[in-house]
């Protein structure tokens, strides 16, 4: 049981927060918020993201994806946290940072979603910059890099916000809602924001 609640040995970074929200860990009692909230935000979020499998919410799939996070924070290759609304800790959406490579890389990639009825209240901006902040001090890394697909405008925006340059284009970069897609590329380096 101990793959599935990440809180019996969270490593460093597992819990965050900035202005109205904080970011934790998914754990196995989130399950019935966390499916609520994608139900309710199903059509909202399937164009941004990959394929929803048949049974995405349901509690074997929930299982699933925490094994498999699980699995990619003991190997050190993702932190993944979802977002809570400080107020009242009302979970509003996941930030996961990602693709983690050592080395001469240290490197991270970052992505993130909102339920639909919190976009626009700055939550995915706060978790952003927080996991921003977590990737360049507590994780040691040199470079973040986040993907969006081209009319993707909102969240385009936002990571400019928090400090990302775009980059480049990557034609059929990701398979997002069943198809491969183009992406807009945009990176941070850690000595755009901070002096080192």
């Amino acid at each position: 049981m101990a793959l599935l609640d990440f809180t019996l040995a969270d490593p460093p970074a597992s819990f965050l927060s900035e202005g109205e929200v904080f970011l934790r860990f998914p754990r196995k009692d989130d399950f019935v918020a966390w499916a609520e909230i994608r139900q309710s935000s199903r059509d909202f979020l399937e164009p941004w993201e990959p394929a929803w499998t048949e049974d995405e919410l349901s509690i074997a799939a929930y299982r699933r994806r925490l094994r498999f996070y699980a699995r990619e924070v003991r190997t050190g290759q993702a932190r993944p946290f979802f977002i809570f609304r400080a107020s009242d800790e009302k979970l509003v959406g996941g930030c996961v940072l990602s693709n983690i490579r050592r080395g001469v890389a240290q490197i991270g990639s970052i992505g993130y979603w909102v339920g639909a009825d919190y976009t626009r209240q700055g939550y995915a901006t706060s978790a952003v910059t927080a996991v921003i902040r977590a990737a360049f001090h507590d994780l040691k890394l040199e470079r973040l890099e986040a993907a969006t697909l081209p009319d993707n405008v909102a969240s385009q925006s936002l990571l400019r916000k928090v400090g990302f340059t775009q980059e480049g284009f990557a034609r059929e970069y990701l398979e997002i809602a069943g198809r491969r897609q183009d992406h807009v590329l945009f990176g941070l380096v850690k000595s755009d924001i901070y002096v080192t």
